[in-house]
């Protein structure tokens, strides 16, 4: 009897962690632009990619169809989901509104001095990322770097909104960096800008550049 019941937890342990190597695999394929939109994806063809059964792989297709990364069609199977121009928009614009809130609560309430620091080991990160042409690793610190702003606003619903609009951000950034490799060192000048505004406690200067920062990925729309 022990041994059934051994058997039955390691069963969906086991699944659902063959789920979570499937759902990880293709969301990243699918925010790095390795699959882009409109691309068709085989349930046979990722199982056998990254050895799992089928019954984990369909679990990761509902996941990554219920966070508008892939449609599910009866003839064509799993679809990766195209981000149109005005979801895009959309995006830019929300971060926007989110972050110049979240740097103004920075500047009023003190709070520079927690976010500098974290701020300038970024820029030397992102610095040597242009430096060895890591687009990958640039993009990520991108993503932290003004997640770290909205953070120290200790504003939680502005946290939670960048939070849920993260992994749209980070497709449009690496499509704008894998079209537009020179954006690398345009995007650190301007996170450069960002962070002395920021340690300037020059809210409306943040305001302006991030402007003009997010205007770049409107243009490679």
């Amino acid at each position: 009897m022990q041994g059934v019941r051994s058997g039955a937890v390691s069963t969906p342990t086991t699944t659902q962690a063959a789920s979570d190597r499937a759902y990880e695999h293709v969301k990243r394929a699918i925010i790095r632009g390795d699959l882009p939109g409109g691309t068709a994806i085989s349930e046979n063809a990722l199982c056998q990619e990254i050895g799992v059964s089928r019954t984990p792989v369909h679990e990761a297709f509902l996941r990554l169809a219920a966070e508008d990364l892939l449609t599910l069609e009866s003839r064509k199977g799993a679809v990766v989901r195209p981000m149109s121009p005005n979801e895009a928009a959309d995006v830019l614009e929300m971060r926007e509104a989110i972050e110049s809130t979240a740097a103004t609560r920075v500047v009023t309430d003190g709070r520079v001095a927690d976010v500098a620091p974290i701020l300038q080991t970024m820029l030397a990160e992102q610095e040597q990322a242009v430096a060895t042409g890591d687009v990958d690793r640039f993009v990520e610190v991108d993503a932290e770097f003004h997640g770290a702003v909205i953070g120290a606003s200790r504003n939680a619903i502005a946290v939670l909104f960048a939070r849920t609009l993260r992994d749209r951000q980070q497709r449009l950034r690496h499509q704008l960096m894998r079209l537009q490799p020179s954006q690398l060192q345009a995007s650190l000048d301007d996170h450069r800008a960002l962070a002395a505004a920021l340690e300037a406690g020059d809210a409306e200067r943040y305001a302006a550049v991030l402007s003009a920062h997010v205007g770049s990925h409107r243009g490679a729309l």
